[in-house]
């Protein structure tokens, strides 16, 4: 799946530059991050609850017809959740966040349906590959960073997924958008827990 997602992606980011209109954008906003685990040893399966955080990125919008876009990007995310924290940090006491701190390449297919002269309606999806930066477990007063790594007890570098978002683009350039980051990579580098992201966003942005 990692293979075919990243494939996908390096021939929709490739494909863009064939293409001789695009336009540059910007956008920024409020993550709602969430984790969802579940345990076929201890027979469990909840999504947490969500803490607060935010995003940044730009992207291109390579136009494959006037509606149709085809959208890489760059972009910084925070993730995580509230979560029992002791699941990720040894000697935690209880609940608390993760917070999750990650780069991500997306790769977005996005129509855009226009509403007269004021701006379009946008819908878009596609892959994201991710590289996990840092992490940490925090509850009160404490705080631990989270190895990231290979190891049994540590948290994998690599993350990726799959994007939804939509949102309306005024004609000046100005947007607002909401998004949907649904994890596919399991964090963990054991096979149970399984434990994935999901990321709800709010923002704005400006294109060019």
């Amino acid at each position: 799946m990692k293979k075919l997602l990243f494939s996908l992606g390096v021939a929709l980011l490739m494909s863009t530059i064939t293409y001789a209109q695009t336009n540059y954008g910007i956008k920024a906003g409020l993550n709602l991050p969430k984790i969802q685990l579940t345990s076929d040893a201890a027979n469990i399966s909840y999504t947490s609850d969500a803490s607060t955080s935010f995003y940044i990125g730009g992207y291109a919008n390579a136009f494959v017809s006037p509606n149709f876009a085809i959208q890489p990007g760059l972009s910084l995310q925070g993730k995580g959740g509230k979560v029992n924290v002791n699941d990720f940090a040894e000697g935690a006491p209880g609940s608390g966040t993760i917070q999750i701190l990650s780069v991500e390449i997306p790769v977005n297919a996005v129509y855009y349906i226009p509403t007269g002269t004021v701006g379009s309606v946008f819908i878009g999806a596609g892959p994201y590959l991710g590289c996990n930066l840092s992490a940490k477990a925090k509850s009160g007063n404490f705080s631990q960073d989270i190895n990231i790594g290979s190891g049994r007890q540590e948290m994998k570098r690599i993350d990726y997924g799959a994007n939804f978002l939509g949102g309306y683009k005024l004609s000046s350039g100005l947007l607002f958008n909401v998004g949907y980051g649904l994890g596919i990579a399991n964090m963990d580098n054991t096979s149970d827990p399984i434990e994935k992201n999901r990321v709800l966003s709010f923002g704005i942005g400006f294109e060019f």
